[in-house]
């Protein structure tokens, strides 16, 4: 049984801690708050144990919010640590867990430096075993790794362009982000998959919530012809291909999709790809596919998790999280 404390409990930090709490090889040590608001009590309603930041203890005494310890404590009881506090923080926590000499995983928004591995499953599951560090790569990243793993083993890759449409609900107007291109994600695809070699990302934000969008042009070495693609793209278990009969093309679409289908949270651990997207013009691949920012990478702290503590290998880790946490469960 692996003993996991998740440091932070935001938008990833909640859902890291529910699939940790699923999951039969692992146990909750507990999760970490600055605050007593209405989200550590709903972590208290959902049983976790909390573990504020040293002299806050009092805050949540004041709420009838029992604690458990101080982050501390919590770092000392865990096998693995998951960091999923605000972007920066994650770098300032490290000299913490080294002196309680407790590994931890990191997400997107840390610098690369933080860790000497960059991880999607998917990719480079093999080069975590061990690690005492990893950072999960951004979610958008991550729904590129995913993508660009299987494709580049299939049929080769020459170069990938990528416009990334980001949400960001508190603008309202669109704009370039950034302006001159890259964006971030190009070169930190680059960090888990130095083999494309050529792939150049550019960004912009947009006034809405939850779903990126991504356009995606890829050239391969080897084309395979449009129905070929579609069915291999089909057998990857985090890639979703959704299909065009359900007449879907929007975030909004995707999130009744998730609603309907009673997801926790809304989650969407998969790439949504939209199947009338894809097209192949001799060597170039088209799709459009769109990432839900607040989960997909949730599978990937699970596999990291158990490549950290050399539970078990790539292939049996990522059954077990996709069973676990239903994946394909559409």
């Amino acid at each position: 049984m692996i003993n996991v404390g998740v440091n932070g409990y935001g938008t990833i930090g909640k859902r890291v801690a529910d699939a940790v709490a699923a999951m039969p090889d692992m146990s909750l040590v507990g999760i970490s708050k600055a605050s007593a608001g209405h989200t550590a009590d709903a972590a208290h309603s959902r049983g976790y144990d909390i573990y504020p930041p040293d002299g806050r203890q009092e805050d949540f005494a004041q709420s009838g919010i029992n604690t458990a310890g101080v982050v501390d404590d919590m770092i000392k009881q865990s096998d693995v640590v998951v960091d999923t506090t605000p972007a920066g923080m994650g770098a300032e926590y490290r000299p913490i867990y080294e002196e309680h000499d407790t590994p931890a995983i990191f997400q997107g928004g840390e610098p690369s430096e933080v860790a000497p591995v960059s991880f999607t499953a998917r990719a480079n599951y093999n080069e975590a075993i061990g690690e005492d560090y990893v950072r999960i790569v951004s979610c958008n990243t991550t729904g590129l790794n995913r993508l660009f793993a299987p494709l580049l083993e299939e049929y080769g890759i020459e170069r990938a362009l990528v416009t990334l449409v980001r949400c960001r609900g508190e603008h309202a107007v669109i704009s370039a982000d950034p302006v001159n291109p890259p964006s971030h994600h190009g070169p930190d695809a680059l960090e888990v998959l130095p083999e494309i070699g050529d792939i150049q990302t550019m960004g912009m934000r947009v006034p809405t919530v939850r779903h990126h969008f991504h356009t995606v042009n890829v050239e391969l070495e080897d084309p395979p012809s449009e129905s070929d693609i579609i069915e291999f793209l089909s057998s990857e278990s985090r890639l979703h291909l959704i299909d065009e009969d359900l007449d879907m093309n929007s975030g909004w679409d995707l999130q009744e999709f998730a609603l309907d289908r009673g997801r926790d949270r809304m989650n969407l651990y998969q790439n949504q790809i939209f199947e009338g997207s894809v097209t192949v013009e001799g060597n170039q691949l088209y799709l459009f596919q769109s990432i839900h920012r607040e989960s997909d990478v949730i599978p990937e702290n699970i596999d990291a998790i158990r490549a950290i503590t050399e539970g078990i290998d790539k292939e049996e880790s990522i059954a077990r999280t996709n069973e676990v946490l239903e994946v394909g469960g559409f």
